[in-house]
């Protein structure tokens, strides 16, 4: 008898015990699921295309109109921060002021898809190279220049050669604004200006372009899409 009530004694404190475990997975396991559903309530997500346009799951991207699909970490949440350009390589008083202003009519005339203003700007670009006198230049940074202008030379021919064939233009333009990109650095300028980016162009490997102006107005693809972009660099 004795044997039997302390088998049940045993019997009962190990139900208990299993009991209690089976408790505590349980809380665990619905405490994970809580968490878990707050966690893809609380998740952004981005614009394979934009990653800076944030929402939740499946909505739309206010740029380009394709779906979010990428989780956003929280490092990625945060804002990027504009990099402001450091002082020019150069010293002299050379100016390519006159340069820029070409560039900026060129690259205006594109994102308002006008093919032969575009070709226009990208002529009177070509004089300016042409007749800049660069004694002004120190020796050291005298054959960098002469190479870009060269190279910009070449490519203004392009989009000045090909009026009504604005896919062509687009291609050298985004060769030349390397070229404008690379004189800023080194000679700097008196303008306001900033450096923009579109990640849909060329798969995001040359869709740079420079502007006076805070707002994106896209040279790559005009009023298909206008907006296109984000600022990554100002001087």
């Amino acid at each position: 008898m004795k044997n039997i009530i302390k088998l049940s004694i045993i019997l009962l404190i190990f139900t208990f015990a299993s009991c209690k475990e089976n408790k505590s997975e349980s809380n665990k396991e619905g405490a994970a699921i809580e968490s878990t559903q707050a966690d893809k309530e609380g998740q952004l997500y981005s614009c394979p295309m934009h990653p800076e346009v944030h929402g939740k799951q499946g909505e739309v991207c206010s740029v380009c109109g394709m779906k979010l699909t990428e989780p956003v970490t929280q490092a990625a949440a945060a804002p990027e921060k504009v990099k402001v350009q450091a002082e020019p390589l150069s010293k002299s008083s050379f100016s390519i002021d006159g340069i820029l202003n070409n560039y900026l009519k060129l690259k205006n005339a594109l994102a308002n898809d006008d093919s032969k203003e575009a070709a226009n700007a990208a002529k009177e670009l070509n004089v300016t190279l042409t007749n800049l006198k660069s004694d002004k230049i120190e020796a050291k940074f005298k054959k960098e220049y002469a190479d870009i202008a060269e190279d910009a030379k070449e490519h203004a021919e392009h989009i000045g050669d090909n009026p009504g064939k604005i896919e062509h233009q687009r291609e050298h333009f985004a060769m030349l604004s390397t070229d404008v990109n690379d004189l800023i650095k080194i000679f700097g300028t008196d303008k306001k200006i900033y450096r923009d980016y579109c990640p849909m162009y060329d798969q995001g490997k040359s869709g740079y372009w420079i502007s006076e102006t805070k707002e994106i107005k896209n040279p790559y693809y005009g009023s298909e899409m206008l907006t296109c972009g984000g600022i990554t660099n100002e001087w």
